[in-house]
This record gives structure tokens, sequence and C-alpha cells, in this order.
């Protein structure tokens, strides 16, 4: 399928985003009169502190930022961050894959269609630690160990800002695609409490058969509280309890003598609780304290394929399992985040020093499994070992501005971080012989604990020249203990022709070092043949076996970026306009399995190692992003009608792979070390266009909100042309009513996929055993209308 050229998608998205706000301005301008006339952009446009080390309105930045309110997060049917995010931030993608093992607990986000782990998340401005998994399999992001933003609970939040601009020069390593700072809330008062319920009415029609299903529900509680420290100090507690019932979207099994759904393809069940607190307190007169800390327990079941009776049978469990049984991934992570620090005045210059660690650890479980190897004797239960990420970062930021030109902001400060990596072996059923069905268990020959240290320092300059023209400069060094140093700049310019049009842009270089996961993950199974040990599986580049078969140390995937756009506002009307181009060079990748198989010379450099085929991580690929984000919105306030916000915004990117490496150090040729699937997924695995449509109306008590969201194809890459799964082209509705404001009672009714649209069914011919009905990239999911309530008290 070849789509349209990122040109002529971009031209109309800016007309219909333009097109439609223009007639909105139109049919609502005879009503908004006196005081109730728009109010100016001025007015409504949030401050923000990402990509500057000032405070700006999110109009007047060299580079584009979303600033998402936590009122707008609130305000949906989900309760998880990433999927609220993503719902209104068209450059986010949230796609929701099945049967991906870990993934499926842990689910990566992606920003401008690159890798999860080329966005940076910060919490307040301090970087926050990734999750200790490895997407491994076959979802969008494999490959990568990105930071799990469901960690933190939108009502412990007050905003979040999108960077959507490189920004390795400001803030470090992973900021190609962009940043999302997660700003925690602040009161010294007040407080509030919501449950929200929901559950979906939804009419399944797969390939095989069609079936209504009702029920599969969800309750979140949720509540913060604002306490005053003394007279002038704060702290805000905030928590949450999440319930989510798994889904099933899967078809008919053909295998089985009578078919029925044997699967559950969908979301997997879930409870998590989560408890935030943040905290400020003066001390002195120019000076203050402040922390934060988070802690969440997330228990989670996902399904993995099923086992037929004839293979419960083949296995030797059928006295077990005479009707086969459906294996369960339980992963059950502790995530732990706490900062503190000190920031005031020394001798005119603000001064931030903080320190903050995060840790994150995942143990799995496999449960209704069975050890074949162990055959009636097998456990159905497995503990199967445990995956553990820490991060220690400190830093200190200083800054001052001056009287040069109209003004010079001056920053500058330097950054130390530790990181840790373990995998620790499960029990030895989990793993012996053919190991736990479903997920087999990590082994000793997987353990690792692994460390590193680097050391940055940054200068950051920010001048306004004249009333109209604003130039910004950044560099940054880094030096990594694993492979050495990296720089990176930075230069950002303005120009504001009138105080209702400007023009902006950025050019930037960036890097992303190689994770620890991606140093050091090791999954290797081993079977006998013979009486030897014969092992497979993923290995560590710098591994024995890897580097016999041209595995490197890993080096720093690293980035061009280059932007350019305009800002239009005018009375309640703004509008953004950025278009990018972003090269990534020495890209990481994991490579297919290295079969002994290939060739004599392979079987050769594995026998030593009594390997039969290894996988590893690679540098070389080489891709190109390029597209264009507007965001348009217009408020107005009528005299009979209340205040309507509206808003359009969307983005249309294009990804091409430009290098895929074939040979490796010790290979010419070497086997297909990135399969054609692998590449079409960075490709054509996140939507090229995504256009959001929203009103938001207030009267009094009342309030709704209507969103469309319109989804362009995505592609989920089979072995071969003729096995690919196709999304195809859809427009999600959501709708929500409201009653309630400020203080009191606050209620709330709305459904989120209005009218049940579910992707592209994936033909019987391509799904032989029922379970994948539906592409699991899909970027909104495959669980069809989504019916919910909220009851909430502010205090």
């Amino acid at each position: 399928m070849k789509r349209l050229t990122v040109l002529s998608r971009a031209g109309m998205l800016v007309g219909a985003s333009l097109g439609s706000l223009v007639v909105a301005q139109a049919a609502f301008a005879q009503d908004a009169t006196g005081a109730n006339a728009p109010a100016n952009a001025e007015d409504t446009a949030p401050i923000v502190v990402t990509g500057t080390r000032l405070q700006r309105t999110a109009l007047d930045t060299a580079a584009p930022v979303d600033v998402i309110s936590v009122q707008t997060l609130k305000e949906q049917g989900t309760t998880e961050l990433a999927t609220a995010l993503a719902t209104v931030t068209p450059s986010i993608d949230f796609p929701r894959p099945s049967v991906t093992d870990g993934t499926d607990a842990i689910r990566p986000a992606t920003l401008r269609g690159l890798s999860p782990d080329q966005t940076l998340v910060l919490i307040n401005g301090v970087r926050a630690h990734t999750s200790a998994l490895l997407n491994v399999n076959g979802s969008v992001g494999r490959g990568s160990a990105a930071v799990d933003l469901n960690t933190i609970p939108s009502t412990a939040l007050q905003s979040i800002e999108v960077l959507r601009d490189g920004a390795s020069a400001q803030y470090g390593s992973d900021a190609i695609a962009g940043v999302v700072n997660l700003r925690l809330r602040e009161a010294r008062s007040g407080g509030g409490a919501t449950v929200t319920y929901g559950f979906y009415d939804t009419q399944v029609d797969t390939a095989r058969t069609s079936r209504h299903v009702t029920g599969e529900s969800s309750v979140t509680a949720a509540g913060w509280q604002g306490i005053g420290l003394g007279s002038d100090g704060f702290l805000t507690l905030s928590g949450e309890y999440t319930h989510r019932n798994p889904t099933s979207r899967g078809d008919l099994d053909p295998r089985l003598a009578s078919p029925k759904v044997d699967s559950r393809f969908g979301d997997p069940e879930v409870d998590s609780y989560t408890v935030y607190a943040n905290a400020g307190k003066p001390v002195g007169d120019s000076w203050e304290l402040y922390g934060w800390a988070g802690y969440q327990y997330r228990d989670t079941k996902s399904a993995a394929f099923p086992r037929t009776p004839s293979s419960a049978a083949g296995g030797g469990v059928s006295s077990i399992y005479p009707d086969g049984f459906l294996p369960l991934i339980n992963t059950k992570s502790s995530d732990l985040t706490a900062t503190g620090g000190l920031r005031g005045d020394l001798g005119g210059w603000n001064v931030d020093i903080n320190v903050s660690y995060g840790r994150n650890k995942i143990k799995f479980n496999t449960l209704n499994s069975a050890n074949y190897s162990l055959g009636t004797a097998t456990p159905l239960n497995f503990y199967d070992g445990a995956l553990t990420y820490d991060q220690w970062v400190g830093g200190v930021d200083v800054s001052q501005k001056f009287d040069v030109f109209q003004s010079l902001n001056v920053a500058f400060g330097i950054e130390g971080r530790s990181e840790g990596y373990k995998i620790e072996a499960g029990e030895l059923a989990s793993y012996s012989g053919s190991g736990a069905q479903g997920f087999p268990g990590f082994s000793p020959n997987n353990n690792v604990s692994r460390h590193r240290r680097n050391g940055s320092i940054y200068l950051d300059l920010e001048a306004q020249v004249t009333d109209k023209f604003m130039l910004g400069i950044a560099g940054r060094g880094e030096d990594y203990s694993d492979f050495g140093t990296t720089a990176t700049g930075k230069v950002s310019a303005r120009y504001d022709f009138s105080p209702s049009f400007a023009i902006r842009g950025t050019a930037s270089t960036g890097f992303r070092a190689p994770s620890l996961q991606q140093e050091y993950f090791t999954s290797i199974a081993s079977v006998v043949q013979d009486g030897n040990v014969i092992l497979t599986g993923q290995f560590p580049s710098v591994a024995p076996v890897a580097a016999a078969l041209g595995g490197l140390p890993l080096e720093p995937e690293k980035s061009t970026n280059l932007s350019a756009g305009f800002v239009v506002r005018s009375g309640g009307f703004n509008m953004t306009v950025d278009g990018y181009w972003i090269h990534v060079r020495d890209q990481l990748g994991l490579s297919e399995n290295i079969q002994g198989t290939f060739s004599p010379d392979v079987a050769a450099l594995l026998a030593p190692y009594n390997v039969k085929a290894a996988r590893f991580f690679i540098n070389g690929l080489a891709s190109t992003s390029k597209g264009i984000d507007v965001v348009a919105n217009y408020r107005v306030n009528t005299a009979s009608a209340g205040t309507f916000d509206l808003s359009v915004a969307g983005n249309v990117n294009q990804v091409e792979v430009t290098h895929v490496p074939t040979t490796t150090s010790t290979l010419d040729p070497a086997p297909t070390l990135f399969a054609r699937s692998r590449v079409l997924a960075m490709e054509v695995g996140t939507p090229g266009e995504k256009v959001t449509g929203s009103i938001v109306w207030k009267k009094g008590m009342l309030g709704a909100t209507a969103r469309v969201t319109y989804y362009g194809n995505v592609i989920q890459p089979g072995t071969t042309a003729v096995n690919d799964n196709y999304v195809g082209k859809h427009a999600i509705t959501d709708l929500e009513a409201r009653y309630g404001a400020g203080k009191g009672l606050n209620l709330a009714l709305g459904v989120n996929n209005l009218f049940d649209v579910y992707p592209d069914q994936v033909p019987a011919s391509r799904n032989g055993s029922g379970v994948v009905a539906f592409p699991f990239f899909s970027p909104f999911g495959f669980n069809g209308r989504f019916l919910y309530v909220r009851a909430g008290l502010s205090w």
C-alpha cells in the first residue's frame, strides 16, 4: 500500500484544521458579545517549563509543546495515563498488544512513530527510570526498554508537557523524538475523591463467528488531599486503586473437534494500587526544600496461546488437562521513585540541587500450565524469576538572567547517573526440560547483574535579542563507563512578526545510550541432545557466542533533528504548525536467530559453545522520520449557550528505514539479520495520519465533551506481503456529559468508541489457531464500545 506523500497529507491536515475552526468561529461569533467575547489567546495559553529554562507560554516557545491538564486527562473513560495521553495527543501512539508475554502488562508508548525508548520522560523535570522489561516479542517497540507511564496516576498530576522536538543537548540521552514532562500536583489545601466504573457492550465480529459481549468491567478509585506544612509549605498526597477484568476478542479455534473460543486475546486482568506524595517547604528567605515519592504495585495476568487437547496429550498431561489448557502469564511489578532537592538563590544565581532514585522489579509466574518434560508430576503454577532495574540520578542546575540584549538567560549544570540491571532465575521446574508452557522461566544461565555510571555537563543560553527575535544555543557532553563520550548541540530561534504571527525552528543533534537491558538481557533455553547441553536464545552482544558471530559492544544511537513552523493567534483562536525531519543512525535492533543450519561457517562458529541458534542486538539500522503537527484551538464565551472550547490537532508522519545491516564483523554474507516484518513494523506500525477534533462545552454546572479521532491505516506485517494484516482507516467517537463544578458532587456519564468500531478482521486463512482475530498493532485497541460512569467529590 502506497501512502500519500507527507506534503500532500500535511496540506490536507492544515486545511482541515483551519476550515473546521473558521466555521466554528463564524457560527459562534454572532452570540459572543460584550463581556462574553472570546478570551485572548494569551490569556488562555498555559505556562511551560519544558524545553526552556525560562517560564514561557506554550505559544511563545521556539519548539512545539503540548500542555495537557489533569482535567483533560480526567474527563475520559480510561484511567490509564498512557491511554488518556494518547487519546488527546495525536503524535503519541499507545497500541494494546496481546499474546506478547510481558509487553501485555507493560505497554510502551511512541512519539512521532519512533521507538518508545527514544522519548525521554521526566517527573517535575527530573529523569524518570525505565521499566526493567525489555520488549522482545513482535509488538510495536520491539527491542526497547521504556518508561512505564502507567505507574503514575492521573490524580497525582497537575499537567503534562509534551515537547515535540529533539532535546538531548538540554536533557541528555533518549530525547530524540521529544520529552514528556509529568508535573505533579502542588496543593496546600483542598482535595477530591473519584470512583470510575465501566464495562464493555460490544458486538464482536470475527472472521469465523459473531457474538455480543456485555461485561468485562473495570473500577478505579482515586483521591488526593492537600495539606499545609506550616504557613508556607505544602504536602499533596494522592492514591489510586484499579481493578480491570480481562477482555477476550479471539476467534473460534478450528483445531478443536467442536470449534470454540479457547483463547483470551485482549487486555489482561489488572489489580494495582499506587500512592504518591509531593512536598515543598521554604527554608529561610530564599531557599526551598522539595521532594516527591511514589510507589505502585501492579498484578497483571495475561494469556498465552491456548494448548489444545492434542497438545496436552502429546505432552503427557491429558489426565490433568483433558480439554487442553490456557497458560496465564502473571507479572507482579513493584515500582518505586523518590526525589529530594534544595533550590534557591546563591549570589544572584538560581541553584537547584537534587537526588533521585528509581527502581522497577518484575516477578514472573506462569499459571494454569505444565512442564511437559515432567509429565503428570508437573506443577501447574511456576515461579519464573525476576527482572530488576534501578537508577540513581544526582544533579546541580544553575541559572541567572542578565541584562544583555533585551535579556540573556544563562543556565549550566552537571548530572551523574548510576544504573543497575539484574536477572534472577526462577524455580527449577519453570525452566528445566521443555520449561513451563506459555512462558518458560529464567534459568541460572540467564542470571545477570550489571552496573554502569555516566556523568554529564551542559550549557544552555537563551537570549531575547530584540522585541521580535529570540535565539537559543545549548550544548551537552556525556561520558559513560561502558562506551565512552558523546556530545550534542542545539540551536533554536523564533521571530515574531507581530503579536498574531511568529515563525520558529530548531536544529539539533541527539543520542540515545544503549540501555542495560539491551546490553545484557539474556534468555537462553537449553535442551539435551546426545548427552550434550545445546543452547538457543538471546545473548548479550559481547557474550563469547555473540562475539563469534560478529557481535560488538553496543554504541549509542545518534540523530539529527530539524524542525520549522509558525504560530498564529488572534482573540480566542490560536494555531501552531510544525514540520520536522529526524534522521537516526547507528540505530539498535534485535537480530533474528542466527541458525547453525545457515551455512557450515556459521555451524563451525556455534559448535564450540554448544549453541544451536543465537540472537543479539546490533547497531547499524538507520531511519528517517518526517512529518507535520498541527494544533488549532478556539475558545468562545457565548451569552446564552455557555463556553465552547473547540480544537483540532493532527499529525502526519512517515518513517523510512534507510539502511539495514546485512553483515556482521565476522559474517559476510550473514543470514537475514532483520526480517521484513521487523523493518515494516518500524515503518508502518504506527499511524501515518492521526487527527483529533473535540468540542468541550460548559454552562453553569453542566458540561460535555465530544471527541472524534481519525486513525490512518496501520500494517501488522507478516513474513511475506500475503501475510500482512491491515488495521484499516477508522474514526473513534467518544462522548461524555458532566454535572458539577468546583467543590461538591461531580457526576459524569460517557461512552468511548460510541459506534463500536473495530480494526479490520484478520482473515481465517491467516489465523489458524483462532487467537489473533484483530491486528494488535491497532492504535485504538480492539475492545469495542465502553460505557462508564464517574462520581466524585471535591472539597
